[in-house]
């Protein structure tokens, strides 16, 4: 990433004569962003691709067979089961971009790191500089570690179930009567042998 980050900054004015130039902290920031983007890019690239590959493949067939257009199953089938695969690596991917981005203090961009170098050369206090940078960064990386695991969480959905008790017989001839919802003819769907999370009664 430093290389990225001195080849962007410095190489691209240069081989294109001034056309493209990063001024003032608005330009650092520019910079900071596209190398930041370029090398959590292909990371993330792969993390999307083995979440979509994860997924069956009749899923696919089954939204083609319902007449589903390839952007519609993409979007309303595929990518919300994949998003919930890869969940864990985009939040490992975002806590080491945390930590990555203080080798951007190359170009000049201030964040924790180019912080503590400096108070180092103004103050010389090195340790106490060091704890502060140290306790900022913990705090960053746990609060993203707490709201990544219960995002995980919402997804993944309720882990307490109730299973309905059926008799086989009974709903071979047509007689079951749910607990609540009469006979299966008033459903739109006879399966009642899966377990239903609580409160969907």
């Amino acid at each position: 990433m430093v290389l990225q980050a001195v080849f962007i900054f410095y190489g691209l004015p240069y081989f294109t004569d001034g056309a493209v130039a990063f001024k003032g902290m608005g330009g650092i920031w520019v910079a900071a962003i596209i190398v930041v983007s370029i090398n959590t890019g292909a990371y993330m690239a792969e993390s999307v691709r083995g979440g979509i590959i994860s997924i069956d493949p009749g899923q696919t067939e089954g939204a083609k067979a319902i007449g589903m257009t390839h952007v519609q199953t993409m979007v309303n089938v595929i990518m919300p089961q994949a998003l919930r695969n890869i969940i864990p690596q985009i939040g490992n991917n975002f806590i080491i971009n945390i930590k990555d981005t203080s080798v951007m203090f190359v170009i000049g961009f201030v964040e924790f790191f180019a912080t503590h170098r400096n108070i180092v050369g103004v103050n010389l206090l090195y340790f106490p500089s060091a704890v502060i940078e140290m306790a900022g960064y913990l705090m960053l990386t746990l609060a993203a570690s707490f709201l990544l695991r219960w995002l995980e969480k919402r997804l993944d959905g309720s882990d307490n179930y109730e299973l309905v008790s059926t008799d086989s017989l009974a709903m071979s001839a047509g007689t079951y009567s749910h607990p609540s919802r009469k006979t299966p003819f008033d459903e739109r769907s006879g399966e009642f042998g899966s377990g239903r999370p609580k409160g969907d009664y």
